[in-house]
C-alpha cells in the first residue's frame, strides 16, 4: 500500500511536502483535506489527525502529523539524499535543525500572521483589515528578512549550509510564498541575498513548486482584483 499523504495546498507545510514527495518520486495517494470546507474538523480526519491540522501521513497504519518528522521519517525510509537531512556529518545536521527550530516563531510565524490579517481574519469576521496589526507584522518581517540574509544565507547558499538543497530550504520559501500570495512579497524581494535564494530554490525545484503552488498563485490573483476596486 502506498503512502497516503493528507494535505490542502493554500498550507505552507504542506506544500513543502508535497514538493519533496514529489521531487524524490515516492509513491503516495493523494488525499486532499480542504481547509476552506472545515474537513479536517470531520470526524473522518480526526481518526487520522486528532489535531486536525495538516499535513498527515498514513503508511500502513503508521500515522505522522508533523510535517518535519514526516520529511524525516520518509528520507530514512528510503534512504533519500543524505543533503535533505544530513545523517553522517553532525554539524551539517545541527545546521538544517538551527533552521527548522527557528523558523516556528520566525519565517513561518510572521509569514503566516501578516497573511491571516490581510486575508483571513477579514474574510472570516466581515471586519476592516486591522491596519495597526499589519504594520506590526511587517516591521517582524523585516527584522526576519535581515536575519535570513545575515546568518542564515551569510557566505551560503541554502538555509542549512552546505552546496545543495535541505528540507530546510523547502520549508523557508514555502512560508515566505505566503507572503506572494498577498502581495507583501516586496518584504523579501527588498533584500537582494534572500530574493536571489528564493528564485534559486524556486527554479531547482520546479516544476514541482509551481505545481505546489498554484493555489497560491490563485490567491494572488483574486486578491490584486479585490484590492483594486477598493
Amino acid at each position: 500500500m502506498p503512502l497516503r499523504y493528507y494535505f490542502d495546498l493554500l498550507s505552507q507545510p504542506s506544500r513543502a511536502v508535497y514538493m519533496f514527495l514529489r521531487m524524490n518520486n515516492v509513491p503516495f495517494e493523494s488525499k486532499p483535506v480542504a481547509l476552506r470546507k472545515g474537513e479536517h474538523y470531520s470526524d473522518e480526519y480526526k481518526k487520522i489527525n486528532p489535531f486536525s491540522l495538516v499535513p498527515a501521513i498514513d503508511d500502513d497504519g503508521f500515522r505522522l502529523t508533523e510535517s518535519i518528522a514526516i520529511l524525516k521519517y520518509v528520507i530514512r525510509k528510503y534512504d533519500l539524499g543524505d543533503h535533505w537531512f544530513p545523517q553522517y556529518n553532525l554539524k551539517k545536521q545541527a545546521r538544517v535543525e538551527e533552521y527548522l527550530h527557528w523558523q516556528h516563531f520566525n519565517t513561518r510565524g510572521v509569514c503566516a500572521q501578516l497573511f491571516q490579517q490581510l486575508l483571513i481574519i477579514p474574510k472570516a469576521t466581515g471586519k476592516p483589515i486591522n491596519q495597526q496589526e499589519v504594520e506590526k507584522y511587517r516591521e517582524k518581517i523585516k527584522v526576519m528578512v535581515s536575519q535570513l540574509e545575515s546568518y542564515f544565507l551569510k557566505n551560503q547558499s541554502y538555509l542549512g549550509g552546505g552546496s545543495d538543497l535541505s528540507i530546510a530550504d523547502l520549508f523557508g520559501v514555502c512560508e515566505l510564498m505566503q507572503l506572494y500570495a498577498c502581495h507583501e512579497h516586496h518584504l523579501y524581494e527588498e533584500s537582494p541575498i534572500v530574493k536571489s535564494w528564493m528564485e534559486k530554490v524556486k527554479k531547482e525545484t520546479n516544476p514541482y513548486f509551481d505545481e505546489a503552488h498554484k493555489m497560491v498563485y490563485r490567491t494572488h490573483d483574486v486578491y490584486k482584483q479585490v484590492t483594486s476596486k477598493l
